[in-house]
């Protein structure tokens, strides 16, 4: 028999669209429309992150969740990140995967995946979409992360509509 816990479930539903909500204050400040938090064991919210291309000086690894991974790991050490959750308004990219690693943080909870964002940005310069999902960076490291996601999915892409067409020149590969 399983013993009762006091131990409270996150409502990882109402997180994520709070993430949304970071992700639309990033795209009402002029940047692109991308957020993340950081929830502690007991789902209270420790930290949120809008991302950072333009807010950064257009830096282009500026993105939310790996702001977050690394505020995160300064403010919080590893033992306790592991049962930490990062919510993110899109699934994170093979770098910000990296960073949620390397920082420790147990659990990711995310709304669009990264081929639906591709589809989405096209070769878009400012997003040249890395189509890896972040479970299978996960799973080339020595320690478990949970993933959850994709959740919300319409909402998630909503966040994106029409953002891409307005900016800049699309981007143009190379050509061999």
């Amino acid at each position: 028999m399983d013993e009762p816990t006091d131990k409270p479930h996150p409502d990882h539903e109402s997180l994520l669209r709070r993430a949304f909500e970071v992700a639309r204050r990033s795209r009402s400040r002029g940047d692109h429309p991308f957020g993340a938090l950081l929830a502690g064991p007991d789902g209270v919210v420790l930290m949120e992150q809008c991302n950072g291309f333009t807010a950064e000086g257009h830096d282009m690894t500026a993105h939310a969740e790996r702001l977050l991974a690394t505020r995160a790991s300064r403010a919080y050490g590893a033992a306790y990140l592991t049962n930490c959750t990062i919510y993110s308004s899109a699934e994170p990219c093979a770098m910000c995967a990296g960073a949620i690693y390397w920082a420790g943080i147990g659990r990711v909870v995310y709304g669009q995946t990264e081929k639906d964002l591709k589809a989405l940005t096209g070769a878009h310069a400012e997003n040249p979409t890395l189509d890896l999902p972040c479970r299978t960076v996960f799973a080339a490291g020595q320690r478990h992360v949970e993933v959850i996601g994709p959740l919300l999915e319409n909402e998630a892409a909503a966040l994106q509509a029409d953002f891409w067409k307005e900016q800049a020149e699309p981007f143009e590969p190379a050509k061999s």
